[in-house]
């Protein structure tokens, strides 16, 4: 405000000078309005804001359309630049609407005096005198049509004309003049009812497009065809007397067809496209994403089909990068908008991960020298801290090497690992990498060892990013979803390096070599097939069946499950999510295949042939109740069962069949109160993990 002040003390100040000669009155009076509308100008803006919502095209990345999106009134608005206009247009526009558009400054004095001689010998309103400049006024701040708005057009518009050029002005006009329904603007008119750019029009569909804005629903081509053609008519007989158009194509054009309904737009990766369209900036309407259009229509027909083999509500997502430069060339949120949830992007959802993030434990483990793939390695009954993992099939297999291991997904050996490198080193090397780890949502919620399998949360994009590390030697960045990304880099620009490129070797060279999925042949053994990186994840409760890989420059990342996270009993991610997976990568490397990657002999040889647990104490012992008794608990008044252990490191933890009994504070005096009769496993485990179980019976007392 002391701006203004200022600004407008100055005005006074010049006009005071210069109407020196003037009497006192005259000059007080002129220098007041002239003041006045200083200030009116400066604190009463023209709102043209308005003209910067507008609707969101999302293309591929040549240009194709993958979607658009309407504005947050529905209305279908698309920026207008002269440059991409057809230039006839323009000329016939202005013709009609403002002959001498480029010389008034907005408000024309010969068309008012015209307009108003023509009133007053008729009687009535014969002509308007409305310039683009005046109706752009209008169209940014709509009025009823009486004597005072139109007084308030015209000074709307000389601040237009003050504010803007008139290359300006036009493309506002071409960005809100209205078509009919919620049709704005030639651009939205153009491609809605001939499905064309308004650069290629033909003489009749640009007379068209300048009959529309003066009459919208009246004339309608979709609703009222021959309003539609009547007024078109009209716009080229006047085209044509004024010498714009030639009097045959004028004639020509009036037999061309009026179009009979709206074309629809594209409607292809909805789920990214609206990600990128509310991440766009400025008053842009059309972003360039990195998205391969092709690709993205088999990955859509792909996934659809795959969910198509389930009959409980479950769908699909899929991610495919380019590992080269870390763009994205396609995404499917979800198998469809209709399905359940199919309007959420599953893509970006926090969900368990299973055991995908193995291969980067074992990394992580290689790069320490703890490991390597032929290190052998306990798949034995072990307890961490209270924390028993199993195998997915509840079996053991004793002695195996890393490899085998990491093959087979076995859970001991993993969180093992996971134990020994550190689990809140490991979480803050996927942080690091880009990777939002989620836990459950309690004030100590920290890392835990059930990371491993699945315990920390993550999204697609997360995975996708760090198995695109592992095709570019360990070497991770962030996905790149538009062409004009400020994260893109050029291919071999650097990123995170994660790991050391041998260590992605050994780990690409067990992920390849992994069983291959039934009724699938060996890669290896294939002239066509690509060779696979990959592996698979389930969550608990099989609410998440997971596959991710690398091949031939490119890293997919499938999930399939229900949107609403509900169970699905034995839908595991080697038989929902795996053949998906391999169906993606048989589209996209059509006739390409190599041989499996082979580390150099040197990488492979292991300075540690066996991984040794840590140094623990001799394990717990039960002393009550002693395994295999029987147990009559009308014997201790009601009071429960003490149970007791010696030996080991202390800190004993109490389960029954699984459950954790709570007792006294170090655990020593745990009290067990069985819920009834028959057989309970009783298990103890100490403060370094090591444990002991009995099998007991409670009997009723007799």
């Amino acid at each position: 405000m002391t701006t203004v002040r200022r600004f407008v003390s100055k005005v006074l100040s010049q006009l005071r000078e210069k109407g020196a000669r003037l009497g006192r009155r005259p000059f007080l009076l002129i220098a007041a309005v002239a003041a006045g509308a200083i200030l009116a100008d400066i604190l009463f803006p023209p709102p043209i804001s308005r003209a910067h919502e507008v609707s969101a095209i999302v293309a591929d990345r040549n240009g194709y359309w993958l979607h658009a999106f309407a504005t947050k009134e529905g209305r279908w608005r698309f920026s207008a630049d002269l440059d991409e206009i057809d230039p006839a247009f323009v000329t016939e526009l202005i013709e009609i609407e403002d002959k001498r558009f480029w010389t008034h400054w907005g408000v024309d004095p010969a068309a008012v005096i015209r307009a108003a001689a023509s009133a007053a010998k008729s009687g009535r309103v014969v002509s308007g005198a409305s310039t683009i400049t005046m109706q752009t006024a209008r169209l940014l701040e709509p009025r009823d049509r009486t004597l005072g708005a139109k007084l308030i057009e015209m000074l709307r518009a000389i601040q237009l004309e003050r504010r803007l050029t008139k290359r300006e002005i036009l493309e506002l006009y071409l960005t809100l003049a209205p078509y009919g329904g919620n049709l704005e603007g030639v651009r939205a008119a153009s491609l809605i009812y001939y499905g064309r750019e308004p650069d290629a029009l033909t003489p009749a569909e640009r007379a068209m497009l300048i009959a529309l804005p003066q009459a919208p629903e009246a004339r309608r081509p979709d609703r009222r065809q021959r309003a539609a053609a009547a007024s078109r008519n009209l716009i080229l007989d006047r085209l044509a007397a004024a010498g714009v158009i030639d009097r045959s194509i004028a004639a020509e054009s009036k037999d061309a067809p009026v179009i009979g309904k709206r074309k629809i737009f594209p409607r292809f990766a909805y789920h990214a496209s609206l990600a990128i369209a509310r991440e766009r900036k400025g008053t842009q309407s059309t972003v360039r994403s990195t998205i391969d259009i092709a690709k993205q229509q088999t990955a859509e027909r792909l996934v659809a089909d795959h969910v198509k083999n389930f009959k409980d509500g479950a769908t699909a997502a899929a991610v495919i990068v380019d590992s080269a430069t870390g763009e994205v060339l396609a995404s499917v949120g979800s198998s469809s908008l209709d399905v359940d949830g199919g309007w959420i992007d599953l893509t970006d959802r926090v969900r368990s991960p299973g055991s995908l993030l193995k291969p980067f434990i074992y990394a992580l483990a290689f790069e320490d020298g703890v490991l390597g793939p032929d290190t052998v390695i306990d798949d034995m009954p072990r307890g961490f801290g209270g924390y028993r993992p199993e195998n997915f099939d509840r079996t053991f297999r004793g002695e195996v090497r890393v490899k085998d291991a990491l093959q087979h997904s076995l859970n001991v050996p993993a969180v093992a690992t996971l134990d020994r490198v550190g689990v809140e080193r490991f979480a803050a090397l996927l942080r690091n990498a880009g990777a939002r780890l989620m836990q459950r949502r309690r004030a100590d919620a920290r890392p835990t060892l059930a990371m491993a399998l699945g315990g920390a949360g993550v999204t697609m994009r997360d995975v996708a990013t760090l198995y695109d590390g592992l095709a570019n030697e360990g070497r991770v960045r962030p996905l790149v979803w538009t062409v004009e990304s400020p994260t893109k880099s050029e291919p071999g620009e650097e990123g995170v390096q994660l790991f050391a490129a041998d260590t992605v070797m050994r780990i690409n060279a067990i992920l390849e070599g992994a069983p291959a999925l039934k009724g699938r042949a060996p890669a290896a053994l294939s002239r066509s097939a690509p060779v696979i990186a990959y592996k698979t994840g389930t969550s608990y409760g099989y609410r998440d069946a997971w596959s991710a890989g690398h091949a031939e420059s490119l890293t997919i990342v499938v999930w399939v499950g229900r949107a609403d996270g509900a169970p699905r009993p034995g839908a595991t991610g080697r038989d929902a999510a795996a053949p998906l997976l391999f169906a993606l990568f048989d589209a996209f490397t059509a006739g390409k295949s190599r041989r499996p990657s082979e580390p150099e002999p040197d990488l492979l040889a292991e300075g540690l042939v066996r991984m040794a647990p840590p140094p623990v104490s001799r394990p717990p012992t039960i002393v009550f109740p002693v395994p295999g008794s029987e147990i009559y608990p009308g014997e201790f008044g009601g009071e429960g069962v003490v149970l007791a252990a010696s030996g080991g490191a202390g800190g004993y933890r109490w389960y029954v069949d699984g459950e954790e009994v709570r007792g006294a504070d170090d655990g020593d005096g745990a009290v067990w109160r069985p819920g009834g009769k028959g057989f309970y496993d009783v298990a103890v485990v100490d403060a370094r993990g090591m444990s002991a179980s009995a099998k007991v019976r409670v009997a009723a007392l007799e």
